[in-house]
């Protein structure tokens, strides 16, 4: 017998208006011409190094992608990341599902970050509705279109809007792919299942965006370089909300991961950089890393000259490039370390804010 599950349709959305929010994007967003704080002259050594790469890379037409935690999209670094893919030093991003979110919420609102402690006392953390219903539904559209999970969320911001199919239309796409195309059929089933519940008329919704200008997934998707967004089911907000649906979130995220390693395999000769994501990061990288290793040993190949640069606050005392520490040295669990550490290449560690690394790596580049 199935197992009792909670019934988020009870859940008491609010509107997301009424929301106390920490971070502005107005405010706390960060350009290239913001003066960044001094680093130490080995990490400005490294940051030198890792342009150097870079500019290696680019040259030789091979990718650099940069994968990055939430925290960068709450410390307003958007436009910086902007600038990244718009003068083509970087061809790919990749960021986590709260990414996504805080991204989304500072093009629709131009806030973010509410205050979480506070909301779980009262029942209330998360549940927006705003939030849940517009990302939500856009994966669901997304996952019927083909789309990724970052490209479904930035086509949904740049666009203003979603274009919503009629039953009739759903109906005719269940039918009509059932034998040749039977993921097109169930992603057509699960989309009309959504426009039945929640009685979705077709044609465009109309969404605005006033602060879209500042939105990295709209940028990406008007440039046309991939942004894949890689959750993890009942890590985000989205999945209070009873638009969310783990079919469609499924195929949008396993698209996305497959484009991620589609650019991995691709690294041999290129720039990984990983910007504070602890667990994320380092695990997609891992397995995209060791899909593209297989295929390339059935080539007759191998990947090993790819450039690691691991950014993160935590203060690391082990030399990586002695190999693993023992595991009673703390140093061992630090995750982002010891899986890069093992992913061949060359791997160095940066300790740093994530705003004036960017900071200086973009003044470098343009230097």
């Amino acid at each position: 017998m199935p197992y009792e599950q909670l019934d988020r349709f009870q859940v008491k959305m609010e509107p997301l208006s009424v929301r106390t929010n920490k971070k502005f994007i107005e405010k706390d967003h960060v350009t290239f011409d913001t003066e960044p704080a001094s680093l130490p002259p080995e990490s400005m050594a490294t940051i030198e190094e890792v342009v150097d790469r870079i500019r290696l890379s680019r040259d030789a037409d091979r990718p650099v992608m940069v994968t990055f935690g939430a925290h960068a999209i709450k410390n307003g670094l958007a436009p910086l990341f902007r600038q990244l893919i718009e003068r083509r030093w970087v061809t790919h991003l990749a960021t986590n599902g709260a990414g996504i979110i805080h991204d989304w919420e500072f093009a629709f609102q131009g806030c973010s970050c509410e205050h979480v402690g506070p909301m779980v006392e009262q029942g209330q953390f998360g549940n927006w509705q705003e939030t849940g219903f517009n990302i939500n539904l856009a994966l669901n559209v997304g996952a019927f279109e083909g789309r990724g999970y970052g490209e479904s969320v930035g086509s949904m911001i740049a666009k203003e809007g979603l274009r919503i199919p009629t039953e009739a239309q759903l109906e005719d796409a269940v039918k009509d792919n059932l034998g040749q195309d039977s993921e097109k059929s169930a992603a057509a089933a699960d989309l009309l299942m959504i426009v039945r519940r929640f009685e979705l008329a077709g044609g465009h919704l109309a969404i605005k965006h006033p602060w879209k200008q500042y939105s990295i997934q709209a940028a990406a998707f008007q440039l046309g370089v991939p942004l894949t967004g890689h959750p993890m089911i009942g890590h985000d907000i989205i999945y209070n909300h009873p638009m969310n649906h783990g079919a469609a979130l499924g195929r949008a995220a396993q698209r996305d991961f497959l484009t991620f390693a589609e650019g991995v395999s691709r690294i041999d000769g290129g720039v990984y950089i990983s910007i504070g994501s602890a667990v994320m990061s380092p695990m997609v990288f891992e397995k995209s890393l060791s899909m593209a290793q297989n295929l390339a040993i059935q080539q007759g190949k191998h990947i090993d000259n790819h450039f690691l640069l691991i950014n993160d606050l935590a203060e690391c005392g082990w030399d990586w490039t002695q190999g693993e520490p023992p595991e009673e040295n703390p140093a061992y669990y630090l995750r982002y370390n010891k899986t890069f550490s093992r992913m061949g290449g060359t791997m160095r560690y940066l300790q740093a804010d994530n705003r004036e690394f960017l900071l200086h790596l973009m003044r470098m580049l343009s230097g």
